[in-house]
């Protein structure tokens, strides 16, 4: 309390005077910045702190109304004004990376305000049809106040609807829709959450699997409570979002699927290019990238085809994959516990990569039957510690005929260890950073390392047959056609069956998976692009680190400069990299 009471003095002098910070003085107000805003961000976003596992605000829901988005762009304005006031050439190299790690993220929410998201809070990928269910599933029922509070945010769900649709609304005027042909799907989901048994919700499991958490003379109580919430605040809402999206709000959305047809649309894919790659490059210099990447590929898949002793083409090859059963497992429960064992593979190998791993476990879960459908083959779930939330992979197990066996390897090093669960681990348990740092960061970083940790599986004794191994190509040929029809879509022109065609030649994924795929970087400009642009520039820096190290070359030294100081962007993760092969130099170890 007392350095807090410090650093408070000593900032609201430099605020009221002006006079010159000493460097202590400018640390204490830069953490004093970020404590208040983490703070802030927490009150103003009670889902995120509920992800957080602080249960502070489990009584509320996130005002979304155009109001209160535009008060809280006009706050970001005044904290740009207070982060620059601390003297930056005062802080240690520390916070000066801090400093300009916040500046950076507020800088491009600033900036983004412009290009009108907000006005775009449904898509087939994410929104209140699919967000709000999820919510349920982190959120803790211990005791009878746990209880109160959800029940308060079940009756604060109506006024957090109609603020869903007033955007929306205002989406409609503005002319900012996402197309009709990836929306399709989402008056299905919507369906989902209201034209069912209350028993069947995801809203009312709480009053059936966690009573437990009450004394037992409540139990009948509480039931009727969250039966009464959820058809009177539920079923409701989500009744009148269906009457909008289907009536008002589908038959408007736009045909064209590229970003270039949004209002400024150019400058806004541009904008997303920079912010989902941390780079410069623009989106033909990127489509380049993707099809000598395609090139490149395709030849050491030409490899694996001719070493399984097939006989025939690729694309012989490619559906021979697709339609054999062999390749695939008979049941939901069976892919699980395919993905449960190579997960259980992994784990043990790692030591001989990583100098430093994380403490907090991980599990592997099937993604919801309401949202599978629109859903890619998987996702990563970062746990919490405070909530007491282990982090999951979760898989996609609808059509189980289009999850190929011998893809699992690969997208279970992607989603759990050494990828995603991995990296974000770490990245939460990193200590004396700001917690913007440890719960926040880079796409390029991040998606990139997933994909790097697809490959790492050379190095763990994984893909030992060929069908296997194709299928760790057939994922890293999938980013890189990512490249070619991300951009060839939004930027160069390309139809939606031009993306689909061009991603089914290249792969061996199949005709649901793909689709599916496309749809999502239509949803999510730019998005796709952060894998392969941010898997490129680690392996380029390894490959430097190797080279100029020569016997030097430690990998788990490697690994743990890349992943020590949490997700970053690419320039100064390069920094970081030369710096460290600069010391071994020295060194001399």
């Amino acid at each position: 309390m007392k350095n807090l009471l410090t650093a408070l003095a000593a900032f609201t002098l430099f605020i009221s005077s002006g006079c010159e910070m000493s460097p202590e003085d400018a640390s204490a107000a830069l953490h004093k910045l970020f404590e208040d805003e983490w703070e802030k961000g927490l009150k103003e976003y009670p889902e995120r702190a509920t992800y957080q596992g602080d249960d502070r605000y489990n009584d509320r829901l996130t005002d979304m109304s155009l109001e209160a988005i535009e008060r809280r762009h006009g706050e970001s304005k005044d904290l740009l004004k207070r982060l620059d006031k601390i003297p930056r050439e005062k802080l240690n190299d520390s916070d000066k990376l801090n400093f300009d790690l916040y500046r950076k993220k507020l800088m491009r929410g600033l900036e983004g305000f412009q290009y009108k998201g907000h006005l775009m809070p449904i898509d087939q990928m994410g929104g209140v049809q699919i967000n709000s269910p999820n919510l349920v599933n982190i959120t803790p029922f211990r005791n009878q106040k746990d209880f109160d509070n959800y029940l308060k945010r079940l009756e604060a769900f109506p006024v957090y609807m109609d603020q869903i649709i007033s955007l929306m609304e205002e989406g409609l005027d503005e002319e900012m829709l996402q197309p009709k042909i990836i929306l399709r799907s989402v008056p299905e989901q919507i369906k989902a959450q209201y034209d069912l048994a209350v028993e069947e919700s995801p809203f009312y499991k709480p009053f059936v699997e966690k009573l437990s958490a009450l004394p037992d003379s409540l139990h009948d109580t509480y039931t009727a409570w969250g039966r009464e919430a959820v058809e009177k605040h539920i079923f409701s809402s989500f009744e009148k979002l269906d009457a909008f999206f289907s009536e008002a709000y589908l038959p408007n959305a736009r045909k064209e699927v590229g970003a270039m047809h949004f209002p400024n649309g150019e400058a806004y894919y541009a904008f997303q290019i920079e912010g989902y790659t941390t780079t410069k490059k623009t989106a033909e210099e990127i489509h380049r990238i993707g099809l000598n990447e395609v090139l490149r590929i395709r030849n050491e898949m030409d490899e694996v085809i001719a070493e399984s002793g097939f006989q025939g083409s690729f694309k012989q090859f490619v559906e021979y994959l697709r339609t054999n059963p062999d390749f695939y497992f008979e049941t939901a429960e069976e892919l699980l516990e395919g993905y449960r064992a190579i997960c259980k593979k992994a784990d043990p190998e790692l030591v001989k990569l990583f100098g430093v791993l994380p403490r907090m476990p991980y599990g592997v879960k099937p993604i919801p039957d309401y949202q599978a459908p629109a859903s890619p083959t998987a996702y990563y779930y970062s746990g919490s510690k405070e909530g007491g939330r282990p982090g999951y992979f979760w898989a996609n197990t609808y059509k189980i005929e289009t999850r190929p066996k011998y893809e699992m390897e690969a997208l279970s090093l992607h989603e759990a260890v050494p990828g995603h669960h991995l990296q974000i681990a770490l990245s939460k348990e990193l200590e004396n950073v700001p917690d913007f740092r440890k719960h926040g960061g880079f796409t390029a970083f991040t998606e990139g390392w997933g994909l790097y940790a697809e490959k790492l599986g050379e190095e763990m004794g994984f893909y030992q047959d060929p069908y296997s191994k194709f299928g760790q190509l057939t994922y890293e040929m999938w980013r890189a056609c990512r490249l070619v029809v991300d951009t060839g879509m939004h930027a160069l022109g390309w139809s939606r069956q031009q993306a689909i065609d061009f991603m089914l030649s290249n792969t061996a994924k199949t005709e649901n998976d793909v689709t599916v795929e496309i749809d999502r970087y239509i949803a999510w400009p730019g998005q796709a692009l952060a894998y392969k642009i941010g898997e490129l520039k680690i392996r380029e820096l390894r490959k430097k680190a190797e080279d100029t190290l020569g016997e030097q070359f430690n990998i788990r030294d490697f690994h743990d400069v890349v992943l020590g100081n949490g997700s970053i962007p690419l320039d100064l993760l390069e920094e970081n990299v030369n710096a460290h092969i600069s010391l071994v130099l020295e060194s001399g170890i």
